[in-house]
């Protein structure tokens, strides 16, 4: 059993450094020339790889992925996960590949197919996330098991589709309103506040994967 909690704090340990410095380097890319020159309200974070420094947010997206990948390992290893909450957890870390590799729109030149493909991403990873976190906790909810940690999990999940909803309210009520989704809310300001609820909810994951493998630990040692 050692061994087994071991693998899992090594990869949960691991996610968690690569979503802390994830986080770290979009930090930077807000208070640093040029990108902080963008309105953070306005703009998504996926208009900072249209810049100089785009490289920046290239690695801090395929390390958030890279991340969370690892916690999943963790997860995975410490069996709280099945097939369809692992399935989402990886549709989410594939969006986020996604993001990188296909460009967004760059409307100074105008629309490209990898712009699609790229919102498409950003639109599967946004909801695969708190999809995936829902869908590994309810079960153990319902059981009585790692209550705590399980419940935080469901929390993150829940919220993350909060932060979501303004934007699915801009694209269902542009047809009666006449404004444009992305102009009938601050999007950039709520897309922020949707990534930081999605990085505490990978963290989350990362937290319950080492506590219960450590609570499983105790019952056996206490048999």
């Amino acid at each position: 059993m050692r061994s087994g909690s071991g693998a899992v704090g090594a990869f949960a340990g691991l996610g968690v450094l690569c979503v802390a410095v994830s986080v770290v380097l979009f930090g930077v890319l807000h208070v640093v020339p040029p990108s902080a020159g963008l309105d953070w309200s306005s703009r998504t974070i996926s208009q900072y790889a249209l810049l100089s420094n785009g490289w920046m947010f290239d690695v801090a997206t395929l390390l958030l992925a890279a991340g969370s990948f690892a916690v999943l390992v963790a997860l995975h290893r410490a069996a709280l996960v099945r097939r369809a909450a692992a399935a989402a957890l990886l549709l989410w870390v594939a969006g986020l590949v996604g993001v990188v590799w296909f460009e967004k729109h760059n409307w100074s030149t105008g629309p490209s197919m990898s712009g699609d493909i790229h919102r498409a991403a950003s639109l599967v990873a946004f909801l695969s996330l708190p999809a995936g976190a829902l869908l590994a906790a309810l079960p153990w909810l319902r059981a009585g098991r790692t209550r705590p940690a399980a419940r935080l999990v469901a929390l993150g999940g829940v919220v993350s589709l909060l932060c979501f909803a303004p934007i699915l309210w801009a694209l269902l009520s542009e047809p009666w309103t006449g404004v444009r989704w992305w102009r009938a809310i601050p999007l950039g300001g709520v897309e922020r506040l949707l990534g930081l609820a999605e990085v505490a909810t990978v963290l989350l994951l990362a937290r319950w994967a080492v506590r219960a493998t450590r609570r499983s630990e105790v019952s056996s040692s206490s048999r």
